[in-house]
């Protein structure tokens, strides 16, 4: 399966935007999905999963009760509110073939990256 991240851009501090990550060749319903994100000159970060069923989501500690992730048969979409500066990064979407996971190295699929820049 392919993914495609998009909606990223700039957002004032205090904002809301929501980035989407969509699929090819194939459908989503197989994967747990997660996000995560990398800032300039740090690792890559958790943010949040959701499970292959849409059952059960987790949230990094950072973003909880600010972000909401959700599914459909072909896209995932993180919604992103009360957003501040230390937002700002680089997007990832990734599919794992276990019913969800948190961690980096269990996802078998990535998307591009969508850049989500928070200005102060």
């Amino acid at each position: 399966v392919q993914l495609q991240a998009s909606g990223g851009g700039l957002v004032q501090a205090g904002g809301s935007l929501r980035v989407s990550c969509a699929a090819s060749g194939g459908t989503l319903s197989s994967y747990g999905m997660g996000w995560f994100r990398q800032a300039p000159g740090k690792e890559r970060e958790f943010v949040g999963a959701i499970s292959r069923l849409g059952i059960s989501t987790f949230y990094a500690e950072s973003v909880k009760g600010r972000f909401t992730i959700s599914r459909d048969k072909n896209t995932v979409t993180l919604q992103m509110k009360s957003l501040n500066p230390e937002d700002t990064a680089v997007y990832y979407c990734g599919a794992t073939s276990r019913i969800y996971s948190l961690v980096q190295n269990d996802y078998d699929y990535w998307g591009q990256g969508t850049l989500v820049t928070v200005s102060s």
